[in-house]
């Protein structure tokens, strides 16, 4: 069995598939992670990366030593940050991904909470729009728009949530009412970058039939901050209108979306008491928030 630190720096290496970047995350040089990447291969007698100008790709073996790699580095943390003492309150470091529509409007109070409760915990959120990589131990767990079904994953379904069109106030008092689906064509789109939507859940527009988005963008927050100043008509998170408080629902009886978050974590952190007791602050945490924010929404008038 190697030893910790061999498997520490090789988790930087091959997460970052580069040896600058790792070498940034362990506070090592380059060639010195270079050096050491080369004896563990020689002390393992296994190539553990595809080496190109595009950076440090994981062969099969590879891929096999990061799964033993990451349960040893889960078994660590656990055994460092009190799992063994079972304490009531958390500590350490955790990691969340999320997309960043829940990432903005949702977890800063969710966690902002949980931290509270917690006063030795550091949450870290990783708001990025694309589907997070839990085997290469990207976050601790991730929350995505769809279940995946592949990978040794454990899921489990968040809440529901509701999306409506909507347009500002400005927008509405300069083009008129939309009162009709059919009139949509006549308005200016704001939606994903469709060659960046990374989850079928996600193609809103497409499910309308709208047809040009003549404003897009790969982030939440930039098409509600979009709809926000005007630009156009949008489908838009109800839990996101309480944070635009000049931006109405439209064509709420013809157009209701329903979509659903889900937590997702590594099968192999099954039994860790600590990440399953953050977990089970989150769902509870956002299942309240999506509620309250839905409600405030709901009481808002509609266009």
């Amino acid at each position: 069995m190697q030893n910790w630190d061999d498997l520490r720096l090789f988790l930087a290496v091959a997460r970052e598939q580069s040896l600058s970047a790792g070498g940034r995350m362990v506070r090592l040089d380059p060639a010195t992670l270079g050096r050491r990447m080369a004896r563990l291969e020689k002390q393992l007698q296994v190539a553990l990366f595809v080496k190109s100008p595009q950076g440090y790709a994981l062969t099969q073996a590879g891929a096999a030593l990061l799964e033993r790699a990451g349960a040893v580095e889960q078994a660590v943390r656990g055994a460092s940050l009190g799992d063994v003492a079972q304490s009531e309150t958390l500590s350490g470091q955790i990691r969340l991904g999320a997309p960043d529509g829940c990432a903005n409007f949702l977890l800063p109070r969710v966690c902002a909470e949980i931290g509270r409760e917690n006063p030795g915990l550091d949450i870290q959120i990783v708001a990025l729009p694309r589907v997070f990589n839990l085997t290469r131990r990207e976050a601790d767990m991730a929350i995505g728009v769809s279940a995946p079904t592949a990978g040794r994953l454990v899921v489990r379904q968040i809440t529901q949530y509701k999306l409506h069109l909507a347009a500002s106030e400005g927008y509405l008092a300069e083009h008129g009412p939309i009162e009709r689906l059919e009139q949509l064509g006549a308005h200016k789109m704001v939606g994903y970058i469709p060659d960046m939507i990374f989850d079928r859940e996600l193609d809103y527009l497409a499910d309308l039939g709208a047809g040009r988005v003549a404003l897009a963008s790969n982030s939440v927050s930039v098409q509600v901050n979009m709809v926000r100043e005007g630009a156009g008509v949008g489908v838009v998170h109800d839990f996101s209108l309480p944070f635009a408080p000049d931006v109405r629902r439209i064509l709420t009886d013809a157009v209701s979306l329903t979509r659903a978050f889900y937590l997702i974590r590594h099968a192999d952190d099954a039994r860790n008491q600590r990440l399953a007791r953050f977990a089970d602050r989150i769902v509870a945490g956002l299942r309240a928030e999506v509620a309250r924010l839905e409600q405030l929404a709901k009481a808002a008038p509609v266009a």
